[in-house]
């Protein structure tokens, strides 16, 4: 079918600890970002986050209303993919990585976040996310 695009939708979590740390994943792929997945049928966006966040990095956490952020881009040719981003607040959990698509984890502070963070557009959203949590 000429022109078909198959859409994705998947949802994540931008954490800040109780230093505002934030969580970052690094890929099996290589990249750094934030924990996410895909959402399963029957799941609210900020559900799919919570347990992928979960999933991924063991971390417990409650969303902070008021922010919901989308990045949409093509992950592959005839693909176009949502993401969508909710910051919240780490529960106590220990760190333990999803090895089957998680080469590493851990809270770092904002400025050496930045500087790991590997596409732009989560840069942007990461940045929007420090300015909604300063105003908590």
């Amino acid at each position: 079918m000429e022109g078909f695009v198959k859409k994705e939708k998947s949802c994540g979590c931008i954490v800040f600890d109780s230093s505002n740390r934030v969580l970052l994943v690094k890929m099996n792929a290589g990249h750094w970002s934030f924990p996410k997945g895909h959402v399963e049928q029957g799941e609210t966006e900020e559900e799919t986050a919570l347990r992928e966040t979960f999933e991924e990095t063991n971390v417990e956490c409650d969303i902070i209303s008021g922010f919901r952020s989308v990045n949409t881009y093509s992950p592959f040719p005839g693909v176009m993919k949502d993401v969508y981003f909710f910051v919240a607040r780490s529960k106590d959990s220990v760190l333990k990585k999803q090895e089957t698509e998680i080469a590493e984890i851990g809270f770092f502070e904002s400025g050496k976040a930045k500087k790991m963070i590997t596409y732009k557009e989560d840069l942007r959203i990461f940045e929007n996310a420090l300015k909604f949590i300063h105003k908590k």
